[in-house]
């Protein structure tokens, strides 16, 4: 496939295949719909209902991938974030996760600043796997998707906190 499609373009569709899935599901479930009976219309209707469900967290995850060009390589596995970069890396787990924060510099590069007690992980937004932060980080209680979108969509400079487990102490740096 890789002779058939110029690379922005595979890229484009691998970044958005889960939507291209749903609204492939979507529109199989309302030609079943069209299908006589009740039950297969029923089935039909489930089916199409379930994928616009799916749809909803796949828009939200592709919105959230970058071309994965920075600095490093993310990991998420069993609950912990693993970063290796070229000068520094580490592993917090989400259970003892404190906080997490966005911190753009003057030139616009940001970074994911995960704190939990005794450590700190500086992650590039842009790094490469960094997409799989998002199914990571929504799943800290009270921190939801449209919240770290806007921040990684955001301009602001400086540190923006994110999240923050309650009853943690709050960080001095």
């Amino acid at each position: 496939m890789n002779g058939f499609l110029r690379p922005e373009v595979a890229a484009l569709l691998y970044r958005w295949r889960e939507v291209i899935g749903a609204l492939a599901v979507i529109l199989l479930g309302l030609w079943i719909a069209a299908r006589p009976g009740l039950i297969v219309q029923g089935f039909g209707y489930v089916l199409g209902a379930l994928a616009v469900l799916a749809l909803i967290p796949a828009v939200r995850r592709a919105r959230f991938v970058t071309a994965g060009e920075g600095p490093g390589v993310v990991q998420v596995v069993e609950g912990r974030i693993l970063y290796m970069g070229p000068q520094t890396g580490g592993a917090v787990s989400l259970a003892d996760l404190t906080s997490l924060a966005i911190r753009r510099d003057h030139t616009g590069a940001a970074a994911w600043i995960l704190s939990e007690p005794g450590q700190m992980l500086i992650v590039p937004v842009d790094a490469a796997g960094a997409d799989a932060l998002f199914d990571a980080f929504t799943a800290l209680p009270g921190l939801g998707g449209q919240r770290l979108l806007a921040a990684r969509r955001g301009t602001r400079m400086g540190e923006q906190l994110l999240w923050r487990r309650v009853n943690a102490p709050a960080l001095t740096r």
